[in-house]
């Protein structure tokens, strides 16, 4: 009798996991399906204050204004550069369509179909221009986009990549010769960038 005792005692109870592994077998595929795998980038930005304080400027301001039909390179008080519309044909066919003259061509979800920033605007020009002032002021990396609010969300981060950085082939030393094999390298231009309302 002892040894039925002392047998029963030390078995021990069965755990039943099939209705957990079948949980898992199920979940763990739906999860991984249905995960996001996506990269989020902030891009920091400032609005422009009313209020003239101390700040570290190297003497210059320097504004890009975004209109529909021109690109304008301001120091604050007048333009230094304009750049007009690439388009100008196209954005007379779109003042005689908001007429009702002409329709606007439509992507298959009913939008409006809105070309990309450098067949819109000359941003190679822009570029140039930015260049030139960060060689005159290399301190400097403010900078304030002023937009009309016409322009689509896709021209204004065209123009802000722009504005915030540029590639540029590295220059040869003295008496050398550039380098064939050279890939152009990513200088900074005027990444503190600020938002507003063209005026």
């Amino acid at each position: 009798m002892r040894s039925r005792r002392h047998s029963r005692a030390k078995e021990a109870p069965e755990l039943d996991i099939t209705a957990f592994l079948n949980l898992m077998v199920v979940l763990v595929p739906f999860l991984l399906v249905s995960a996001v795998f996506s990269r989020v980038t902030i891009l920091e930005l400032n609005m422009p204050s009313g209020a003239g304080g101390a700040t570290d400027d190297p003497g210059v301001t320097l504004e890009v204004v975004v209109r529909k039909d021109v690109l304008e390179l301001s120091d604050g008080d007048k333009v230094i550069a304009r750049f007009p519309n690439l388009n100008q044909g196209e954005a007379a066919s779109d003042t005689a369509a908001a007429e009702g003259e002409v329709e606007i061509p439509l992507d298959e979800f009913g939008l409006p179909i809105v070309l990309p920033t450098e067949e819109v605007y000359d941003l190679a020009k822009l570029r140039e221009y930015l260049l030139r002032i960060k060689e005159s002021y290399p301190d400097k990396t403010d900078s304030t986009l002023l937009m009309e609010p016409e322009v689509a969300y896709e021209h204004l981060v065209g123009v802000m990549d722009v504005v915030r950085s540029a590639e540029v082939m590295p220059t040869p030393e003295e008496g050398g010769e550039p380098d064939p094999d050279a890939k152009p390298e990513v200088m900074e231009l005027f990444p503190d960038i600020s938002l507003g309302d063209a005026p």
